[in-house]
């Protein structure tokens, strides 16, 4: 039986007050379930706090947006995977498309990070899509294969076990556009085989881009998908405990 993950990217919202109020909200709407996983990813300021908010939750779990792939050093702005995770943090997500195509975050980037995170303790949650070009082209199985390669080929079996796969594609992000159940499946499907071809024991495959309560449902019925990263729709306390509770495993 397949455990949900629902995962919560606050981006650029939620300091560090929001945070205890939305998560004090959040735990009183929201009704544990033992078949799911909830994890934050707040703004590095709130790492702290989210974490000192959930800390007797086995099942709510706090991560970071982005680390560096340095341990330490001059490196003004960055945070590093040691330093989220004596924050509190236990995972981090890894290229996510703001910070390939906002930053400019490379395939090699991404490995890098990968490697960091998994070194400093952090569940690495690589996100992986095309663009709306790629797309009518043609090409989102080879792109996806690409940055899957880029990020993950040096990496044994038992490595790729303890990470996660986040398919969001671009042009689905904050568009209010969302690819369907069976177009997610599909490339659902193609990350798994290249997982489990690799030696991943039971890889978690999540889909993200423009989830939210009305389109949960539909999305997680097809039993490709192990859960959803959501941006937007978990900002608000309230939504989230009744879009996390959607579904069944």
């Amino acid at each position: 039986m397949r455990r949900l993950l629902f995962a919560a990217n606050w981006k650029m919202h939620l300091g560090p007050d929001d945070t205890r109020g939305y998560l004090k909200t959040f735990r009183a709407r929201y009704n544990r379930r033992e078949d799911r996983d909830i994890w934050f990813f707040p703004p590095a300021v709130a790492i702290e706090a989210a974490v000192l908010a959930v800390r007797e939750r086995t099942d709510l779990l706090v991560g970071a947006q982005d680390v560096y792939w340095e341990p330490k050093g001059a490196f003004t702005g960055a945070i590093s995977a040691p330093l989220a995770f004596q924050a509190g943090a236990r995972a981090t997500l890894v290229g996510h498309s703001e910070r390939r195509h906002v930053f400019g975050e490379t395939d090699e980037d991404t490995r890098r990070k990968v490697a960091a995170a998994l070194a400093g303790g952090l569940a690495p949650m690589l996100c992986v899509g095309e663009t709306l070009a790629e797309r009518d082209a043609g090409h989102t199985l080879a792109v996806v294969v690409r940055q899957l390669a880029g990020a993950l080929s040096s990496l044994d079996g038992p490595t790729l076990s303890r990470l996660i796969v986040a398919y969001e594609p671009v042009w689905a992000i904050g568009t209010g556009r969302n690819a369907t159940p069976r177009d997610a499946a599909t490339v659902h499907r193609e990350i798994r085989a290249w997982l489990t071809g690799r030696g991943a024991d039971a890889p978690r495959v999540l889909y993200g881009g423009s989830v939210n309560a009305k389109n949960v449902a539909e999305l997680l019925a097809e039993r490709e998908l192990d859960g959803v990263l959501v941006g937007g729709a978990s900002l608000d306390p309230e939504g989230w405990a009744q879009l996390v509770q959607t579904g069944a495993a």
